[in-house]
């Protein structure tokens, strides 16, 4: 029986073979292929989905409704002056439920009454269902708030 030294003692001090055809492939991807493998593709991005917080929606009451509708019949009187109006409002997440509270500024174009949306010359199309409060310097001007 020999020794494990001597097992390999004619080839242990041979020079690395170097390929004449082949260029030396790049430690990174050597190293990828004893990565470990992704059995549960999409695993991740389902987990990052779950953690991602959404708010509940805010169901208003009459008079916060009622606050709201004298505010948006003000701005539909005085469209022409535009004035900056700041609406707070829901957006429902398309992925799950729950949404998140945005708000923006704008000249408010129009009001449709038939769509039930609010129109803002930058494109912005605002559902009046959505809206959970509205600022502007017109309000403090006409002694409203």
């Amino acid at each position: 029986m020999t020794k494990p030294e001597n097992k390999y003692a004619d080839i242990i001090n041979l020079p690395h073979h170097t390929s004449r055809t082949r260029p030396r492939m790049p430690a990174p991807a050597r190293a990828a292929q004893f990565s470990p493998f992704a059995a549960l593709t999409g695993y991740g991005a389902a987990v990052d989905e779950t953690a991602r917080l959404t708010d509940d929606r805010i169901v208003l009451d009459e008079n916060a409704k009622a606050i709201l509708d004298g505010k948006l019949q003000i701005i539909a009187e005085h469209i022409g002056d535009l004035y900056d109006v700041t609406f707070t409002y829901f957006v429902p997440d398309k992925k799950k439920s729950g949404g998140a509270y945005v708000s923006t500024t704008g000249q408010v174009k129009e009001i449709d009454e038939y769509e039930r949306v609010v129109k803002l010359w930058d494109g912005t199309s605002i559902a009046i269902s959505q809206i959970f409060g509205i600022t502007s310097a017109l309000f403090s001007q006409l002694g409203y708030e």
